[in-house]
């Protein structure tokens, strides 16, 4: 006869979670960080950060890393918000969600990753926004 345990799915994701948790090394973070916020394509600022934008005026939402998201507006502006710190699984996931009660998404405002699991979109990681940045891409010469 073979035993076989299993851990019921509450169980891995509370490890998962504790695991997330865990001291790190700062120099490992500040590495870690740099490369997050690297990996977003090239953009110029294109003036002072703002708290706040319309929620009704966002047409899309890209995840660039686990800490860089840009909202892109109805009318063509971008917004890039860089994360107060890293949100565990963000680049994997890829989405976010989030709860407000006002047509506003604010700075300090928390979002979620947004997982799929199993088919069952599932709220992930919860990450403090920060300062909603304009910008532009910088677009790539060709030759």
């Amino acid at each position: 006869m073979t035993l076989r345990l299993y851990a019921p799915a509450a169980m891995i994701g509370l490890a998962a979670s504790l695991a997330a948790c865990a001291p790190t090394d700062p120099a490992v973070d500040a590495a870690r960080t740099a490369a997050a916020i690297a990996d977003a394509p090239a953009a110029t600022v294109k003036g002072a950060g703002e708290r706040c934008i319309p929620r009704s005026q966002i047409r899309q939402t890209i995840v660039r890393s686990d800490m860089v998201i840009d909202f892109e507006m109805q009318g063509g502006k971008v917004y890039r918000n860089t994360l107060r710190s890293r949100c565990p699984s963000l680049a994997f996931d890829r989405a976010i969600t989030y709860e407000t009660s006002i047509d506003q998404l604010c700075s300090q405002q928390i979002v979620y990753s947004l997982q799929n699991i199993a088919g069952v979109p599932q709220r992930g990681a919860g990450c403090s926004l920060g300062e909603f940045v304009p910008v532009e891409y910088v677009r790539k010469a060709k030759g």
